[in-house]
């Protein structure tokens, strides 16, 4: 198989898989309250790029300093797993469901108050009230415009094995978003379906990127015609550049596809924390209106609490239908990077 790029996933998936299976201890309720001066340690999959600037808004209008460590999604949360009651993180903010729920079930996520768990609809939050997301991120196909017109884009992602897409599609197997994605087929379509759809895209010589924003600009510069991403990078590429400069457009598969799932970047606060207020005061700043905002306004996700108004031009999240799976079942991460290596997509 020709690959455009081929990266290594990650190394240690082994380790990943006994960290995530392992047991943390408890913790008593988290309080509201901020603590004054105590830094919120916080362990974040999401880039220092693109967070940095929300925390430092955090910390200048409430005064409550945050420390941050930068990681892959995955990794973060297995390393709070390895570190378990020594961990010094407050709180866990990745980009996807699948690692809260790694991290959930491996007992190292606190009980939320419920004026933070409720904030958020039952749909984008762990059904025991441990994780919330906070913004959500819908799967898109981008596909090129100048080579295709939208009704001749695929309207379910099992479509994309068909020979007439023989090395025009393009993936990012060690991207979180893609892995996340990858596990809701695994619950929707089962073990087997899933398999068989990798095992197909590979013999249909898929193209390999390490990342959307790699893939969308592939997809526009006509180096293939279709690729997996996430709705925003192309919202955020039309900002930069303008959209009549953009050959790459967007297509939404058909409702219940997992091709169309509606994902979530999310936190939890990590059990036990040493800094049980200043951990609640930033999960509820990250679900206030304010946040919520700069998250339209910056990354062009979706808000999830009630009243802010969603990017323009993205249509509402209530028309986005992905597959009719609860995001807390996306926790099996270490079983899903165990079939991408199986069927060679490492």
């Amino acid at each position: 198989m020709t690959r455009a790029k081929l990266f290594p996933l990650i190394a240690a998936v082994p380790a990943i898989a006994f960290a995530l299976a392992a047991c943390a201890g408890s913790s008593d309720d988290q309080s509201a309250d901020s603590a004054a001066g105590e830094p919120v340690v916080v362990y974040s999959g999401r880039s220092e790029e693109l967070i940095q600037p929300l925390f430092e808004k955090f910390t200048e209008e409430t005064g409550v300093p945050v420390e941050v460590r930068y990681g892959d999604t995955a990794e973060m949360a297995a390393q709070i797993i390895e570190e378990g009651d020594a961990s010094p993180a407050d709180v866990y903010y990745g980009q996807d469901a699948g690692a809260l729920g790694a991290l959930d079930g491996a007992g190292m996520c606190a009980p939320l108050a419920d004026s933070i768990a409720n904030s958020v609809p039952a749909t984008y939050r762990s059904a025991d009230g441990t994780w919330t997301g906070v913004t959500g991120r819908a799967r898109v196909i981008a596909f090129d415009s100048t080579q295709l017109s939208a009704d001749q884009v695929p309207r379910s992602v099992f479509d994309l094995t068909d020979e007439q897409w023989r090395g025009q599609v393009a993936i990012a197997p060690t991207n979180g978003s893609f892995q996340a994605f990858v596990t809701a087929m695994r619950v929707a379509a089962g073990e087997d379906a899933t398999r068989e759809w990798l095992l197909g895209l590979v013999d249909n010589d898929v193209q390999l990127y390490e990342k959307n924003g790699l893939i969308r600009d592939a997809v526009d510069a006509g180096e293939v015609q279709l690729g997996l991403i996430n709705h925003y990078y192309w919202y955020e590429k039309a900002a930069e550049v303008g959209e009549d400069a953009m050959n790459v457009q967007l297509a939404f598969a058909e409702p219940g596809d997992p091709g169309a799932l509606v994902n979530v970047s999310g936190a939890c606060i990590v059990r036990p924390t040493d800094n049980a207020d200043g951990a609640s005061a930033l999960m509820e700043w990250l679900l206030s209106e304010s946040a919520q905002q700069w998250f339209v306004e910056t990354t062009f996700e979706y808000p999830l609490v009630a009243g802010v108004e969603g990017p323009d031009g993205v249509p509402p999240l209530s028309q986005v239908q992905g597959p009719d799976i609860p995001l807390a079942e996306l926790e099996d991460l270490p079983g899903t990077l165990l079939m991408l290596q199986d069927v060679g997509l490492t």
